[in-house]
């Protein structure tokens, strides 16, 4: 069995390196090197982790039934880990409207994290040229690669927020679309972490916790807009599509989930700049923005220039920051950063 780690682009075979090297195991904060699977599940397996996988799946259902996938998840010992927001879909309706909303060609290549048993794996591999799925979880991983057996489906193993490119372009083609169920907690950072090293992609059809969703589509001067908001209209065009009961999900979450459609464009040149911003502004919500802002770069600007950047913005002194739409942020940090 084949273990990837994202970020690294390294390809163990039952712990060596082929041509190269032995891997280093070392672990930083964002990256863990793993062993490889237990033999007996190598033996078992039909399928290799990193690599294309060696025997087409046959035709059939994209979905599995709740019983189905909690004998699965028993009969491997498997437990849910909360900290990994592990909720399973099984509802094939759904499978359906995600694949739909993803418009897959024949050509494209879909990168996935979190695939779990993978449902919506199968579904994707159906419609596209290859599926690059990622996951951080030892044991999933290795269920996966014994229940997904389709030839153009490459499994990687790692945390998704260490993901690169180059890591991932050795044992996949560069990815055209990303889909995926996202983890609950994790479904903000790991979208703009996509977003930031996957800046062709073409389409993102991302299932996420229902507020989440609310925040990332949100209209100026309502409750749930704020810094999501406005960092992610800067990637592109966001719309949600869907809700998601808990109920089609083994165990049923505490939440209602919904699909989010972002078709991505060019961010801004001077993002960091911009998104620091962003984050200042809505540091303190409840304050005049102006204030907020004077507090939060005190060291670089005295609280004039920043009204008078404000003001060149067209923004009044007295706004808040969940009033300011993300074009308006822009023409603030153009203004307010010129000669610095």
């Amino acid at each position: 069995m084949f273990v990837g780690v994202p970020g690294r682009g390294d390809v163990i075979v039952d712990g060596a390196v082929p041509n190269g090297p032995q891997p280093d195991t070392s672990r930083d904060d964002r990256r863990e090197s793993y062993s490889t699977a237990r033999p007996e599940t190598r033996c078992a397996s039909r399928c290799a982790i990193v690599g294309l996988m060696s025997e087409p799946e046959e035709r059939g259902p994209v979905y599995v039934t709740p019983s189905e996938t909690i004998e699965l998840l028993r009969s491997h010992g498997i437990r849910l880990r909360k900290g990994l927001g592990q909720h399973f879909l099984v509802d094939n309706n759904i499978v359906l409207k995600i694949l739909d909303a993803a418009h897959l060609e024949p050509d494209d290549v879909v990168l996935e994290v979190g695939p779990g048993i993978g449902v919506l794996t199968r579904g994707l591999a159906d419609r596209a040229r290859t599926v690059a799925a990622v996951e951080i979880d030892e044991r999933m991983a290795e269920m996966f690669a014994e229940n997904v057996t389709a030839d153009n489906v490459v499994l990687i193993r790692g945390d998704a927020l260490g993901l690169t490119r180059s890591g991932l372009e050795r044992h996949a083609p560069p990815p055209t679309k990303f889909v995926s169920n996202l983890p609950y907690n994790l479904a903000v950072p790991i979208l703009f972490h996509v977003l930031d090293e996957f800046p062709r992609l073409s389409r993102v059809v991302v299932m996420v916790q229902r507020e989440i969703a609310d925040r990332m589509t949100a209209a100026p001067g309502t409750k749930s807009y704020g810094a999501v908001t406005v960092k992610l209209a800067f990637y592109g065009g966001v719309r949600k599509l869907f809700a998601v009961p808990p109920s089609v999900f083994v165990p049923p979450p505490r939440v209602e989930s919904a699909v989010v459609l972002l078709q991505p464009g060019r961010p801004p040149a001077e993002k960091a700049r911009l998104f620091e911003l962003v984050e200042a502004a809505f540091s303190q919500r409840r304050k005049k923005m102006m204030n907020s802002l004077a507090a939060s770069y005190e060291s670089l600007f005295e609280k004039r220039e920043i009204g008078k950047a404000m003001s060149a913005a067209g923004l009044s002194p007295d706004v808040r920051a969940e009033e300011v739409a993300p074009e308006e942020f822009r023409l603030l940090a153009s203004s307010l950063f010129a000669d610095v």
